[in-house]
């Protein structure tokens, strides 16, 4: 759903009181957050979608790890998880739906967390995704919400997963660009989680659907300040760039570029084919994590380490402005 449908929904739902709701759905959270005791918040979250490429297995595997990726966005360690599943069984072999659950378990597994059941029912294709439930201390938990002004903004996986998936299903993608997109995509976000709770970040979120400038937009808003994102900072897929200039964008890239530009201000002349990869949704995409600067370069060089190899600075956090994003060369 674009953006600014999600965002009249939400809005329009009742809110609960209680003492124990830490996050809610208010301040487009990455996760909701409830205290069970002074010591002990469950932080949960849910995605699915259909599948982006034609391996079954790899699916689940990029299914999981975004689901997940609400989790270490919060600062939480992953526990339990359900399947969530849509399925032509009619049309297709079981054999398909048990690759991609296969895939989904070795995600999991890799996050330390067990599958405890899930749903499936008919479809008309195939959606898979996850109900994800973790823990944190209330003290290592990160939300949206606190970037402060001079924060640097570092991004922990590269952009372009949107472009190469429509590249892909119309046959245009090169195997090493698509096997590049896959390998960000199954990527868990431990590395960038272990960094923010390492280096103290004040805020964090996941970059999926609505694009880096959206959910730096985000960001911006539930923490009362304006995002800068530099172009020429953004780290990129291997040979994503090509397939923008091939024409191979998404309609959700459109509609993120419509929502975003009444909120954004362009300064200089940014280039423009690195420019489109502000708006590209991403799947299973990077954290972009505010930092006090005197750390973010520490930051980058343990996510780096630990296996967030395209770990980067891309903005800073400043004074709330007339728009909530301002756009860089």
């Amino acid at each position: 759903m674009p953006q600014e449908g999600t965002a009249q929904v939400v809005q329009n739902l009742p809110r609960f009181h209680d003492p124990n709701l830490i996050v809610g759905t208010e301040g487009f959270s990455d996760a909701g957050v409830y205290r069970l005791r002074d010591d002990l918040l469950i932080v949960q979250s849910l995605d699915f979608f259909p599948p982006l490429v034609d391996d079954p297995f790899v699916f689940g595997q990029i299914a999981a790890a975004n689901s997940l990726s609400d989790l270490y966005a919060m600062g939480a360690q992953p526990t339990t998880a359900l399947n969530i599943v849509g399925f032509p069984d009619k049309e297709l072999e079981l054999s398909i739906l048990q690759e991609i659950l296969r895939g989904g378990c070795d995600r999991v597994a890799a996050a330390g967390a067990v599958i405890v059941g899930g749903h499936t029912v008919r479809d008309t294709e195939i959606k898979y995704g996850l109900s994800v439930t973790g823990v944190v201390h209330p003290q290592y938990l990160v939300t949206n919400r606190r970037a402060a002004p001079g924060d640097a903004l570092v991004l922990t996986k590269a952009l372009g997963t949107g472009f190469v998936t429509t590249a892909n299903k119309a046959g245009r993608c090169p195997e090493e660009t698509l096997a590049a997109a896959c390998a960000s995509m199954t990527q868990l976000n431990v590395p960038g989680c272990e960094a923010a709770r390492q280096f103290q970040a004040n805020a964090s979120t996941d970059v999926t659907g609505f694009g880096l400038v959206g959910h730096a937009g985000e960001m911006a808003d539930a923490s009362g300040v304006t995002a800068v994102l530099e172009v020429h900072r953004l780290p990129i897929l291997p040979g994503a760039e090509t397939l923008v200039q091939q024409g191979n964008r998404t309609r959700a890239n459109r509609s993120n570029r419509e929502f975003a530009l009444h909120q954004l201000r362009i300064e200089g002349q940014p280039d423009e084919v690195r420019s489109e990869f502000l708006f590209d949704p991403q799947t299973s995409g990077g954290l972009l994590i505010s930092v006090p600067p005197q750390r973010a370069e520490a930051l980058v060089a343990y996510a780096r380490q630990r296996g967030a190899e395209a770990s980067c600075i891309v903005g800073s956090i400043a004074l709330r402005e007339d728009a909530r994003i301002v756009i860089r060369p």
